[in-house]
């Protein structure tokens, strides 16, 4: 069995993994899914300073403190720059890594060169959809049950997460995640962002295994059996 480390994306929280987390949890791997320094339930904390970096650092001592090794970690969306910038943080103690319809940033890039967010609403500390884009576009296609579910636990994002460049001088180029089994990148079929090209570079630049999902960019919500059982590797 495992120890997974799931990492969400923009406007989420640690809840977005519920039903992936409970599945993972009843094939006896141990899970830790938390909502990030800003997000969740943890948005009315938001201040200056949560970067993607300090993101992954808080998680790293997560990792640290629980004393986890052998690692799965598993990042969504803008979750996984924050994963990147956590392998090259705490590489030690993360067996493997899975880019989930995920952000696979190069060193000085940031997310508005991958993907066009036209409606974002922006404040000193806060970017994300306004609540007609977030209904009638991002969460779409998720039954109506499910889609009041999720909409009514997003929230807006630390601004920096979604337009500062990432510092991560280290991820691409360290032999580890290039070893077989220890980098996969799942392709949602149906999601458009982040585009299937930027997912197939981080496939090459890995040399990772590919896997593909027949559904929109949220598949912790609508495809989670076939999610959690590629995760483990």
């Amino acid at each position: 069995m495992a120890n997974i480390l799931l990492i969400h994306g923009a406007y989420q929280g640690g809840w977005i993994w519920t039903r992936v987390a409970a599945r993972l949890r009843a094939a006896g791997h141990v899970v830790l899914a938390p909502s990030l320094d800003g997000c969740g339930e943890r948005a009315p904390l938001v201040r200056p300073g949560i970067t993607t970096e300090s993101q992954a650092a808080e998680l790293a001592g997560l990792l640290f403190h629980e004393d986890l090794a052998g690692v799965v970690v598993a990042g969504t969306s803008t979750g996984g720059m924050v994963m990147a910038r956590l392998a090259e943080l705490a590489p030690e103690r993360i067996a493997r890594v899975v880019f989930a319809d995920a952000l696979a940033l190069r060193d000085g890039e940031a997310l508005p060169d991958i993907v066009d967010r036209p409606t974002a609403v922006n404040t000193a500390l806060t970017s994300g959809p306004s609540r007609a884009d977030a209904e009638g576009r991002l969460f779409a296609d998720l039954d109506p049950e499910l889609r009041a579910w999720t909409l009514a636990r997003i929230t807006q994002q630390p601004i920096a997460t979604m337009v500062a460049r990432v510092d991560l001088p280290r991820f691409w180029s360290m032999p580890a995640w290039r070893e077989p089994g220890r980098a996969a990148v799942i392709w949602c079929r149906r999601s458009q962002n982040p585009p299937l090209a930027h997912q197939q570079r981080a496939r090459e630049a890995l040399g990772a295994s590919w896997h593909e999902l027949d559904t929109g960019h949220y598949p912790m919500l609508t495809a989670a059996a076939e999610l959690a059982a590629i995760i483990p590797g």
